[in-house]
């Protein structure tokens, strides 16, 4: 009986997780509402109304985008992968460093470029109401964007201006670290 009472906690204890996932995976309220927010296009177009022939156009546009920005990302990740493939390398060329790490900033760039010109053409599809409407969406995105890129200094309050001297990739002030 005693060997049993150890397989019967076991067993209650599995069950109770199981429940307690399950709850969360499956019967958690608001869980379809944040996979119809996981698509920013649908969104915006529910919000400026699009007529017909604009959902069709943006379809088309949509579809270009995602074409172009998965041949970048791949680009990217090439580049990426040679870069950190030299942290192995006994003997490290900065040149070749520093000309991945270019490399990969330009391609950066052309993947903000694209998202750029896309959210352009989609603007340009819409009438001036939209139009105001469109640049209060991006306007609010690019907001709550930002918000999550600022680094809280050691007081809680935000960042302000460039980091402290001696950070990363800084001159450094002071003496030299101690040799190891």
């Amino acid at each position: 009986m005693k060997k049993n009472i150890v397989l019967y906690i076991l067993l209650v204890f599995l069950v109770v997780v199981n429940v307690f996932f399950l709850y969360n995976y499956i019967g958690k309220p608001g869980v379809e509402e944040r996979k119809e927010r996981q698509d920013p296009m649908s969104f915006i177009v529910d919000e400026l109304n699009f007529n017909e022939q604009q959902l069709e156009a943006v379809q088309n546009l949509n579809k270009e985008h995602h074409e172009s920005m998965m041949r970048n990302n791949s680009g990217i990740r090439k580049f990426k992968d040679a870069l950190f493939d030299k942290l192995s390398d006994e003997k490290i060329d900065p040149k070749v460093v520093d000309s991945l790490a270019r490399i990969i900033a330009l391609k950066e760039m052309e993947f903000d470029k694209m998202a750029f010109y896309h959210f352009r053409d989609i603007q340009e599809l819409c009438n001036p109401q939209q139009k105001e409407k469109f640049k209060s969406i991006m306007n609010d995105a690019l907001k709550k964007g930002s918000n999550k890129r600022e680094r809280p200094n050691k007081d809680g309050g935000e960042r302000n201006g460039p980091p402290p001297p001696g950070g990363m990739g800084g001159d450094r002030q002071g003496p030299p670290p101690p040799p190891r």
